[in-house]
């Protein structure tokens, strides 16, 4: 099982049960949409012309689109690259963006570039690739699907979240965040997303949300330790076991 199918598997047994919903927006994902919009966006980077082992740049903040398109491009048989460095085909960004990649696909409406919405196709990519290269936090060091996937399954054995767990992800960093999403949706969890998590919005969103765990920087993560009915994980420990 790759990485994408492993972050996936919950989807026949969760359906409409919530995902991912993203604060900043107000978007709500269920597993189902998620599913959905991952296979269909697949379709969508390869219509636009993405083959196997290319690479995408990607420039957006941590939200419900991040793991959605970074998962396509895996699942289209790219490599998406969190940290923009040397050369690739494409690049997927918030709205800013210097000439250069033959292709640009934005969340928010600019001359030139293309919505991407657009990479909605009609023709989902059923089967993603069995292995090959997925991931790369600053083009140099590319994280393989096996690698991924047996990652992402050690850490659901050290970290264990259940599917009635509301994971709250505060982390500051798009890896961190890509990888508690991974966690999460493998375990059949709910994850909540902030945006510039401080010490009191955590605990407003923990409440609101009736978050079981949060995911956060040391510094907050130190100080909600003891909170009644809060697991509370460093963000570092994410990725610690890939050496980030």
């Amino acid at each position: 099982m790759t990485w994408t199918e492993l972050v996936l598997a919950a989807v026949p047994q969760r359906g409409d049960q919530p995902a991912v919903s993203d604060v900043r927006t107000g978007e709500l994902l269920s597993y189902a949409a998620f599913n959905r919009r991952v296979t269909h966006a697949a379709g969508g980077f390869r219509r636009h012309g993405l083959r196997y082992g290319d690479r995408v740049h990607f420039d957006l903040p941590f939200g419900a689109m991040l793991p959605v398109l970074v998962h396509a491009v895996a699942w289209a048989g790219g490599i998406a690259v969190l940290r923009p460095s040397g050369t690739a085909s494409i690049l997927v960004t918030l709205r800013d963006f210097s000439p250069g990649p033959k292709q640009v696909f934005t969340l928010e409406p600019v001359p030139g570039a293309t919505p991407v919405a657009e990479l909605v196709s009609d023709q989902a990519v059923e089967f993603g690739p069995l292995a090959g290269p997925a991931l790369s936090l600053d083009g140099e060091r590319v994280l393989d699907n096996d690698e991924l996937a047996a990652d992402l399954r050690g850490l659901a054995r050290r970290l264990v979240v259940g599917k009635n767990d509301v994971v709250l992800a505060a982390v500051t960093d798009r890896m961190r965040g890509l990888r508690t999403v991974d966690l999460a949706l493998t375990a059949g969890a709910h994850v909540i997303i902030a945006h510039e998590p401080t010490l009191i919005g955590c605990r407003v969103l923990a409440q609101e949300h009736g978050a079981t765990l949060v995911v956060a920087p040391n510094d907050i993560a130190r100080r909600l330790l003891g909170e009644p009915g809060l697991r509370v994980v460093d963000e570092r420990a994410i990725v610690s076991s890939l050496g980030l």
